[in-house]
């Protein structure tokens, strides 16, 4: 919508590095759709909608027509080169502050080169499971993986904007002493350097752990109804804010609406989950990685969707215009900026 403030997006994972050829962007552009292996023959995954996207989007942000042919505009990413468009295009996202998740590959930008790179903050938000994976990799034995994992907790919550757990359930309790010593010493005892923690009791722990800082948490869970108990035993501790995968997204502003402390991202459809949960209950996110144009698609995809629906609003009576860039504002920027107390961090 025209007039809307900048947005918070409270997840993504940075862009890559480099110069990118028709089969690198082709690589990055089929895992942000969700594809693996090649297109089909006389294809390419331009032809998708987020490719469609893209061409429509970005080539004005390069000084090209919308629309022009992919490879008129990977030549102008080129001519130009990776640094400068990858800036130019995060500069003119419409996104104003970035939560990045930490811990992923070095080919992606940390949260100090996003924040150079888009001219706007950038918070880091800390995965539990990579770093305790990082911890294991040196840790001789259980008492030293679990002492140095505590300490890097500690550590991390007196930078971190937030928490981020992969776990897929978790029940209504904190497990047991002797239960985390058990599950640590059998994952040490059978890990492979760089396995990833799949150990329901260490997830459950670090989670517990978390939630213990006072920092909000975000849930990337598929689907959260296994999470239920966890939301309603944590009631009266910090925020945790749920990003589920699609189809579960009207879930998650269900459960959102359900608990005072529960968030929920808006998903690719707002019109699915603003009928679901007040409005000050929900979040936008990009989820993007690897590709700098994807923070364009999503923010635009976003904002015209939100356009939309506030108009349909608008002109059945259901809401002034007003309402509606309130509402806007809202689930696009305010409720992040209250949830991750990005107002007293700025400060």
């Amino acid at each position: 919508m025209d007039g809307s403030p900048p947005l918070i997006d409270q997840y993504s994972h940075g862009a890559v590095h480099g110069e990118l050829g028709l089969g690198s962007f082709e690589t990055h552009l089929a895992a942000a759709v969700g594809a693996q292996g090649p297109a089909p023959a006389g294809t390419s995954y331009f032809d998708t909608v987020t490719g469609l996207a893209i061409r429509r989007w970005c080539p004005p942000l390069l000084g090209l027509e919308p629309h022009c042919p992919p490879a008129s505009y990977l030549a102008r990413r080129r001519e130009i080169g990776a640094f400068r468009a990858g800036r130019m295009l995060l500069r003119g996202c419409g996104i104003g502050t970035f939560l990045l998740a930490a811990g992923d590959p070095g080919d992606l930008t940390s949260a100090t080169e996003l924040a150079t790179a888009a001219q706007a903050p950038a918070h880091e938000v800390v995965r539990l499971e990579p770093l305790a994976e990082q911890i294991a990799d040196t840790s001789g034995s259980v008492d030293s993986f679990l002492g140095y994992t505590a300490e890097a907790l500690y550590g991390a919550a007196q930078h971190a904007t937030a928490f981020a757990s992969g776990a897929t359930h978790c029940d209504g309790r904190a497990p047991e002493a002797g239960e985390v010593r058990r599950a640590a010493d059998r994952w040490l005892r059978g890990r492979r350097p760089g396995e990833r923690l799949g150990e329901p009791a260490l997830l459950r722990h670090l989670l517990w752990s978390a939630v213990a800082t006072g920092l909000p948490v975000q849930l990337h869970c598929p689907d959260p109804a296994p999470l239920a108990a966890f939301l309603r035993a944590t009631a009266g501790g910090p925020d945790l804010v749920l990003l589920p995968a699609a189809p579960h997204h009207r879930r998650a502003a269900q459960l959102a609406a359900l608990h005072s402390h529960v968030y929920a991202d808006a998903g690719p459809r707002p019109e699915d989950t603003l009928g679901q949960a007040p409005f000050g209950k929900l979040l936008f996110s990009s989820g993007a990685r690897g590709l700098p144009e994807l923070y364009v698609t999503a923010a635009r995809s976003f904002l015209r969707a939100m356009s939309r629906l506030v108009r349909e609003w608008t002109d059945e009576g259901l809401c002034g215009a007003g309402d509606g860039r309130r509402i806007t504002e809202m689930v696009g920027s305010g409720t992040a900026r209250r949830v991750y107390r990005l107002d007293a961090a700025a400060g």
